[in-house]
C-alpha cells in the first residue's frame, strides 16, 4: 500500500530543495564564470514553474486551495495569511505545545529518571515514596524548568532533599545534579528511539512567517531545544532561541517569565510591543502580556474548555487548537 502524501510535506521539501540550490549557487558565485552563474540560475527559475504546476495538481485532486502549492508565497500575500496586527514584525514561540509535542517524551524521560531514584526509598513512616506521575508530576513540578531547578522542586513535593553536587556528577548520582544528568541521558536516549515531529501547520506557519519578512524565536528551558528543531526539520525556519543555555547564561527565571521573553526580543532585535507571544499555559499568558506583546497568542490542544477559558481570562488575545488554526479565515485575531 502507498502511504498517502501530506501537501505541506512536498512543499516544504521543494522549497528546501530550491533554497538549498540557490544557497549553492550563492556560495560558488566567485568560483563560475558570470555566463555559467547565469545558465544555472537560469535552469533553477525554469524549474520553478513545472514544480509548482506539480503541486497545483496535487492539490485539486485532493481538493485543496491552490496557494497551499506554492513553495514561496509573495511578501504581501503571506502577510494577508498569517494575519497579525499591523506593526509586528516577529514571533516568539513556546517550543513545546506550539510547534512540537516534546511534553510527552521530556515526561518520559523524567519518568525514568526519578522512578529509578525512588524504587528502594522509603517515607517517614516506612512506606514506600509515590512513583513520578506524569500527569500530575510534570506539569506541576517540572514543565519549563531548567533540569536542576527541575529536580529539586520534584524532590521538595516527595520531603526528600540531596547534595547539589557538582554539574559533571555521573548520571544517576544520587546528587541534584547527578539526577539531573540522568534525565538528559534518559531523554538523549527516548529522542533517538522514538524522534520528534512538528505539529500539524507549525512548519506551515513559520514558512509563511519567513515569506512575510516576519522574524521568529523559540523559548524553551530544554538544553535540546536545538536538538528537536533539527529533528523536527524545523531549525532552518527560526532565526533565534533562548535555551537552557541562555537562561543559565542570562540568569533569567526557569518559568516562562516576562525576562525570557525579553531576551527573545533582545535577540531578534525587536521590541515588544512590535512582536506577538505564543504560549500555552496560563503562566505563559501572563508573561506575554507582563512583557508587553503586542498579540498574545493562546495554544489549547487539550480540548478542554475550562482550559482554554483560563487562557483567555489571562489576557490571551486569541485561543486556537494550534498554529494551523490560525491561518484559517474563521480564527479572529485581535486588529
Amino acid at each position: 500500500m502507498v502511504p498517502k502524501v501530506d501537501l505541506d510535506v512536498l512543499r516544504s521539501r521543494w522549497r528546501a530543495a530550491l533554497s538549498a540550490a540557490e544557497a549553492a549557487l550563492g556560495a560558488v558565485g566567485g568560483y563560475l564564470a558570470p555566463a555559467e552563474l547565469h545558465l544555472h540560475r537560469k535552469h533553477l527559475s525554469e524549474e520553478y514553474a513545472p514544480t509548482v504546476g506539480l503541486l497545483q495538481a496535487f492539490a485539486r485532486d485532493e481538493g485543496l486551495p491552490l496557494l497551499l502549492a506554492q513553495p514561496f508565497v509573495p511578501r504581501p500575500e503571506a502577510q494577508r495569511l498569517l494575519r497579525l496586527p499591523p506593526g509586528v514584525s516577529a514571533c516568539v514561540f513556546n517550543l513545546d505545545g506550539v510547534l512540537v509535542g516534546s511534553a510527552a517524551v521530556h515526561a518520559a524521560a523524567w519518568k525514568r529518571t526519578f522512578d529509578e531514584f525512588l524504587s528502594d526509598r522509603t517515607g517517614p513512616d516506612g512506606a514506600a515514596v509515590a512513583q513520578f506521575d506524569p500527569g500530575v508530576d510534570y506539569p506541576a513540578h517540572l514543565h519549563g524548568r531548567p533540569r536542576v531547578e527541575g529536580v529539586r522542586t520534584f524532590l521538595a513535593s516527595r520531603g526528600i532533599r540531596v547534595p547539589e553536587g557538582a554539574p559533571e556528577d555521573a548520571a544517576g548520582t544520587a546528587t541534584v545534579h547527578g539526577l539531573a544528568n540522568r534525565k538528559q541521558e534518559a531523554l538523549v536516549l527516548l529522542l533517538d528511539e522514538q524522534g520528534l515531529v512538528a505539529y500539524s501547520g507549525s512548519r506551515r506557519y513559520l514558512e509563511l512567517a519567513r515569506d512575510a519578512g516576519v522574524r521568529c524565536a523559540v523559548v524553551s528551558a530544554s538544553a535540546h531545544a536545538g536538538r528537536i528543531l533539527e529533528q523536527t526539520g524545523l531549525a532552518r525556519l527560526v532565526d533565534d532561541r533562548v535555551d537552557a543555555d541562555a537562561i543559565l547564561a542570562e540568569h533569567l527565571r526557569g518559568r516562562p517569565a516576562p525576562d525570557r521573553l525579553l531576551a527573545a526580543c533582545r535577540k531578534l532585535g525587536v521590541a515588544p510591543e512590535h512582536a506577538a507571544a505564543f504560549e500555552t499555559d496560563t503562566a505563559g499568558i501572563a508573561a506575554g502580556r507582563t512583557a508587553g506583546f503586542r498579540l498574545v497568542v493562546g495554544v489549547d490542544r487539550s480540548e478542554h474548555t475550562a482550559h482554554a477559558q483560563a487562557l483567555r481570562d489571562e489576557g490571551a488575545d486569541v485561543v486556537v487548537p494550534g498554529l494551523a488554526e490560525l491561518l484559517d479565515h474563521r480564527a479572529v485575531l485581535a486588529a
